[in-house]
């Protein structure tokens, strides 16, 4: 029997400004659901949740919510109204049969507390506030507007966590692939007024729609070649010249009017760097240096050569000090110990994460210029800035648009068009992919990765870094910050390898605690200086047993990855979990004796 759905939205209308924005949109959220909103930037996503949270009227059609069912929406930019502490404001998003402990423990959770005042938070705090306040209640339907936005990486991967193990259904808009690939198991495409389902997650949903694009371009090439016909044939055909086929003429009216109509897909960004003279080999030499604050040590003892060509990625929690570091290796902010050389011929673009660039009185025009005439300089060309705000999806009639009224995605691609057009060889970008669709990422992805100069990138988007970076620095212990080769995935192989590799320290057990007899991995007390056949035998079948256990963990992780796995198998998901923790303690045990029993035979031969 199939399950009533919890949020119904059909035949969905909605224009502004006399352009119709939604024509006729249909989404159904059912029990469980993960569901990937997606679409180009402008398309209406962001309206679309506010439609489905009812924070907005549409012009006609029909939404139903079903009358017990809770929902929670988290909109781009939190609005703390009245509430002077993060915990009051948790605490008003739950209803009268939610728990209150959870707001305690979705506080701190996201690292924030109760009596900070919201009127203090920074951008990230904000956002995980506005989380919590979201996820405290759990409620039956998440609507999710850019969740990821202002994160670092240790709190999107424990908000995957927390979704994934939620009842809740779950509506995201996201830019983040890797987050989309983690937490959907269905796809809902919102192109031109009208939206498509795919029942996947986000993992098959660039070749669905490519396909769906090639289709309907097909289709289109198609109608014009019978358009083509029919013309010719009201030219030149003889029963056209003696009767003049009313039937057939209306038809080629009406196909034109089809194809006038046809509203085709949006165009893909035009981007390319600004090109300049060539960097010396050696762009930048750090040796030792160090940041401190106060007591609070946020770089120490780094060293690192960058050269031409080179690019790097900087990773690690809000606060670790990757801005920081960024501005001491360009030469922007002095090193309290050692130094840092910048090589010859730089010349550097910066992308701020912040937008600073921008002055939100100023015209699209005025603020990619500088308000210096109509005219940008590219590769040393001189074009027009409506010519060239056209490669970056920009409408001739939005160049006098004050900066202020632009959307979160306009802002971002505005920003980009300015930097990519300022001569450089250094190419220094901070969250350069926070509020772009999937389509910009995928041509900036390209750009950054074929880049002939060098770049220094500060990212959270793991997806990101995988396809440009050619070596990851990330924090360590005590402002100590490490490099590794590769992007960010590659960085998390290499620390594994590490502590693995790492001797660890051999903790007593309980009985060896209360000077109770232990025979486990325990040295042989008769002196013989040899292990005994029982711990010989446990040295030799220790690692297949390891081997099996890591599969077994493996294969655990993977089923229970699977977001619909709660929804739809209750009792093999909590099975399973239970399994989960079973076999990491006893993969955990068995590590530790055989590193008992290496040591012992180490120390025995000498």
């Amino acid at each position: 029997m199939a399950l009533p759905p919890l949020l119904r939205l059909d035949g969905v209308k909605l224009t502004f400004g006399g352009t119709p924005l939604l024509t006729g949109v249909e989404l159904g959220v059912l029990p469980g659901d993960r569901i990937a909103l997606v679409g180009r930037n402008g398309s209406g996503k962001s309206t679309l949740l506010k439609i489905a949270a009812g924070l907005v009227e549409p012009d006609g059609g029909e939404v139903f919510r079903q009358p017990q069912a809770t929902i929670r929406y988290l909109p781009q930019e939190p609005d703390f109204g009245d509430h002077e502490t993060v915990g009051a404001y948790v605490a008003a998003g739950l209803g009268p049969a939610d728990d209150a402990y959870r707001v305690q423990l979705c506080i701190e959770a996201l690292g924030l507390t109760e009596d900070a005042r919201t009127a203090d938070l920074s951008g990230g705090e904000a956002r995980r506030a506005a989380l919590a306040r979201v996820l405290a209640p759990e409620p039956d339907i998440i609507l999710l507007d850019e969740p990821t936005n202002h994160l670092d990486l240790p709190t999107i991967e424990w908000l995957e966590e927390e979704l994934r193990g939620l009842k809740s259904a779950i509506v995201v808009i996201s830019h983040d692939r890797r987050f989309l690939e983690q937490v959907t198991g269905a796809t809902v495409w919102l192109d031109r007024g009208t939206a498509r389902r795919l029942n996947e997650g986000f993992g098959g949903f660039e070749a669905w729609r490519d396909k769906l694009l090639e289709e309907e371009e097909r289709d289109f090439q198609k109608l014009g070649r019978k358009i083509a016909r029919e013309e010719h044939w009201l030219r030149y055909g003889v029963s056209a010249r003696r009767t003049r086929n009313q039937r057939r003429l209306g038809e080629l009216h009406a196909l034109r009017a089809e194809r006038r109509n046809t509203r085709r897909a949006v165009g893909t960004v035009e981007m390319a760097a600004g090109e300049t003279r060539e960097s010396g080999k050696l762009v930048i030499e750090a040796e030792r240096i160090a940041k401190r604050y106060g007591d609070r040590v946020l770089v120490e003892d780094f060293s690192t050569r960058i050269l031409r060509g080179d690019r790097i990625g900087l990773v690690g929690p809000n606060g670790a000090g990757k801005t920081t570091l960024l501005k001491m290796l360009i030469g922007e902010l002095a090193p309290d110990a050692g130094r840092v050389r910048l090589g010859t011929n730089l010349d550097l673009a910066f992308l701020d994460q912040k937008r600073a660039a921008l002055n939100d009185a100023l015209s699209v025009s005025d603020a990619l210029t500088d308000g210096r005439g109509d005219q940008v300089t590219v590769n040393g060309e001189a074009r027009h800035v409506a010519g060239y705000l056209k490669d970056f999806l920009f409408q001739p009639e939005q160049i006098r648009t004050p900066v202020g009224n632009l959307s979160g995605g306009e802002r971002a691609r505005l920003l980009l068009a300015k930097v990519l057009a300022s001569p450089a060889n250094l190419l220094v970008l901070d969250e350069p992919t926070n509020d772009l669709d999937i389509e910009t990422l995928d041509l900036l992805q390209e750009l950054v990765a074929n880049y002939p100069g060098t770049v220094l990138l500060v990212s959270h988007d793991r997806d990101f870094l995988d396809r440009t970076v050619t070596s990851t620095v990330t924090p360590g212990e005590a402002g100590r910050w490490i490099e590794y080769a590769g992007g960010y995935s590659d960085m998390l192989a290499q620390r594994r390898a590490e502590a693995k590799a790492a001797p660890r320290p051999v903790k007593p057990s309980p009985a060896a605690e209360t000077g109770a007899k232990v025979t486990t991995a325990a040295p042989a007390s008769s002196g013989s200086g040899k292990l005994s056949y029982k711990q010989k035998f446990a040295l030799e079948t220790l690692p297949k047993r390891i081997a099996e256990l890591e599969g077994a963990v493996a294969a655990l992780e993977g089923e229970l990855a699977d977001p619909q796995l709660f929804s739809r198998k209750p009792d093999r998901f909590a099975k399973a979990s239970a399994e989960l923790d079973a076999r990491r303690s006893a993969l955990a045990a068995a590590e530790d004796e055989w590193l008992e029993l290496e040591m012992l035979k180490a120390e025995i031969e000498g």
